[in-house]
C-alpha cells in the first residue's frame, strides 16, 4: 500500500512538474498562501469582501480570492461572506454576496465542499451570532433560501439551516395555557 501511495505521489509530482501554464510551484508544494497566519487569512479575506461590496466587481473579487492561494480555506471566506450579510443593514450586501458566491460558484472557484463547510460553520454558529444580531435567524433563513434560489446550494444544505420559532406571548388571547399540540 505505501509503494502504491508512494508511486502516486510521484506521478503527481512530474505531471506538477511538466504544468508551467500559471500555476506558482511553491503554492503546489505547501508554502505560499498556506502558510501565513489564519487570522491575517481572516483579516485579508474581510479586507476583500469589504472591497467588493463597494466596488461591486466579481471578476476582481474573484482575482483578490485567487491570489490569497488557499483554496482549502475557501470555506471561511463563505462564512465571512454570510456573517457580513447578517451584520448589514439593508439588502445591498444580502443581494452583491449572494451574487459573489453565485459568481465563485458557477466559476468552480469556490468548491461543493468548501461551499458546504462555510454554511455548515454559520448553522452551527448561528446562537452566537443571534446575540449580537437579533434578527440573525430570519435573515440567514432569507439568505439559505436565495441560496438554493440561486443554485449555490443543494436541497439537503438548505434543509439543515437551523430555524429558531417565534415566542408566543401571554397576549396572544390563550391566556398563557400551553396547548399539548404544542409539544
Amino acid at each position: 500500500m505505501i509503494r502504491l501511495n508512494s508511486r502516486a505521489a510521484l506521478d503527481r509530482a512530474a505531471v506538477l512538474l511538466k504544468m508551467r501554464a500559471g500555476m506558482r510551484m511553491d503554492s503546489v508544494w505547501g508554502a505560499g498562501g498556506g502558510q501565513r497566519p489564519v487570522k491575517q487569512l481572516i483579516r485579508e479575506v474581510n479586507l476583500l469582501l469589504k472591497e467588493y461590496l463597494l466596488s461591486g466587481e466579481v471578476v476582481e473579487a474573484e482575482r483578490c480570492l485567487k491570489e490569497l492561494e488557499v483554496p482549502h480555506f475557501h470555506h471561511e471566506f463563505v462564512y465571512e461572506a454570510i456573517v457580513m450579510v447578517l451584520e448589514s443593514k439593508g439588502e445591498t450586501a444580502f443581494k452583491m454576496v449572494l451574487q459573489l458566491l453565485k459568481f465563485l460558484w458557477e466559476s468552480s472557484v469556490i468548491t461543493v465542499d468548501q461551499m458546504r463547510r462555510g454554511f455548515q460553520r454559520v448553522y452551527s454558529e448561528i446562537p452566537e451570532i443571534n446575540i449580537d444580531v437579533p434578527r440573525a435567524y430570519s435573515l440567514l433563513e432569507q439568505f439559505v433560501e436565495q441560496s438554493f434560489s440561486a443554485g449555490v446550494i443543494d436541497k439537503k444544505l438548505r434543509d439543515l439551516c437551523p430555524c429558531r420559532g417565534r415566542k408566543r406571548f401571554v397576549s396572544e388571547g390563550d391566556g398563557g395555557r400551553l396547548k399539548l399540540e404544542s409539544y
